[in-house]
């Protein structure tokens, strides 16, 4: 994770994010660019994985009586604008209830929505930027659930936004089935989100 401030006289602005390099995930916090590498495969696969099984159950129109709950919008990598153009974050995925945006912008890249619910994988390199300054810019934003997913330890933290901090309300670790906020109408399968280990 590099830190960059353009200097300490002028800070950094959405200009200067969408000048950064292309193989780089670059976010603006506040005047400070954030520039993270591309990601190994352990979060990949735990990103890709989360994203499927919660979009298969909740992100998808269904017919009434296929027994899945539907109802949000599941996007991977979105470009969220929680303040326009001063704190942009790309979460690894991000949910929105359909009756809050009920349908995602279509002539840009900009999603001006505040997220209902974000998860963040997270890597060693990047692992103190979204578990402090990430989260607390999601919860001045209003965002009302963060899944912080660590690959390495097989664990999942849930947190709920509760007036002006963050509330943890579920941890699990391993390769089980887990009910988690606010997806808990459905069982996941937290099995599915782990590399395979090395033979």
């Amino acid at each position: 994770m590099i830190a960059k401030r353009q200097d300490e006289r002028r800070k950094a602005t959405y200009d200067d994010l969408l000048a950064a390099p292309d193989d780089v995930t670059t976010e603006l916090i506040d005047g400070e660019l954030f520039m993270s590498p591309q990601p190994k495969m352990r979060h990949s696969i735990a990103a890709s994985a989360i994203g499927g099984e919660v979009r298969h159950a909740f992100g998808r129109r269904r017919a009434p009586d296929d027994g899945l709950p539907g109802g949000w919008w599941i996007l991977h990598e979105p470009e969220c604008h929680l303040a326009l153009d001063k704190r942009v974050t790309v979460p690894d995925l991000a949910g929105w209830r359909r009756e809050r945006m009920p349908n995602p912008p279509r002539d840009t890249h900009k999603v001006t929505v505040v997220p209902d619910w974000v998860c963040e994988v997270l890597s060693p390199s990047s692992r103190g930027f979204d578990s402090v300054i990430k989260m607390n810019a999601y919860l001045a934003a209003g965002v009302s659930w963060v899944w912080l997913v660590e690959p390495r330890d097989l664990r999942v933290d849930v947190f709920q936004r509760e007036g002006n901090a963050w509330e943890q309300v579920a941890s699990i670790e391993g390769s089980v089935r887990a009910r988690l906020p606010p997806f808990d109408e459905v069982e996941l399968d937290l099995a599915e989100w782990w590399e395979e280990p090395e033979a």
